[in-house]
């Protein structure tokens, strides 16, 4: 589940490929999508979100919080954590039970998408890593994966094909050890 950075990426397909065909990977993203309940786009509303609760998934795995840093929506992050415990409720309020993994999504280097890169490290980052320690949920480091590999990124933001085998074995390392399979 995500935004752009799963949907368009290509990570999904290359961690379907890593984990192998005792399990199915599924790509839940919804472009410009944001944790925030009062922007644009919240993830909540998206018909992705929908389908991944249909989907009823035994392992979820949420990379959000990128757009939330965009300079029209920074100002209202009061809600940022109460937005995405909100949303990390209805996933695990799941029959199906599912492990949830929260990324740290990979860094925002020079961009023309507005995504300010201050109000990313200084607060959303921050604001994931408490989501995670208030629900007990292991998180996924994509950010210090690729903090110094603004290469791997086509326009500052999105990751080029290296960029997402790089998420893909990130998320791939946490799940598997994890639930200690190889």
């Amino acid at each position: 589940m995500g935004d752009s950075l799963t949907e368009i990426s290509g990570y999904p397909s290359d961690l379907q490929t890593l984990l192998g065909p005792n399990y199915t990977v599924s790509n839940f993203g919804a472009t410009s999508s944001t944790v925030q309940l009062d922007t644009y786009k919240p993830y909540l509303y998206e018909a992705a979100f929908f389908r991944a609760k249909d989907y009823h998934p035994n392992i979820a795995v949420i990379m959000l919080g990128t757009n939330d840093a965009r300079v029209d929506y920074a100002q209202s992050l009061d809600n940022f954590v109460g937005d995405y415990l909100h949303l990390i409720g209805e996933i695990q309020g799941l029959d199906s039970e599912p492990i949830v993994f929260v990324v740290k999504p990979p860094p925002v280097f020079q961009n023309e998408i507005n995504i300010d890169n201050g109000t990313f490290v200084e607060k959303i980052l921050p604001f994931i890593e408490q989501v995670a320690d208030e629900r007990g949920l292991p998180i996924i480091d994509v950010y210090s994966a690729l903090e110094s590999h603004p290469e791997y990124f086509q326009d500052g933001v999105h990751p080029t094909s290296e960029g997402a085998q790089i998420i893909a074995n990130k998320v791939y390392e946490t799940i598997v050890n994890y639930h200690g399979i190889r």
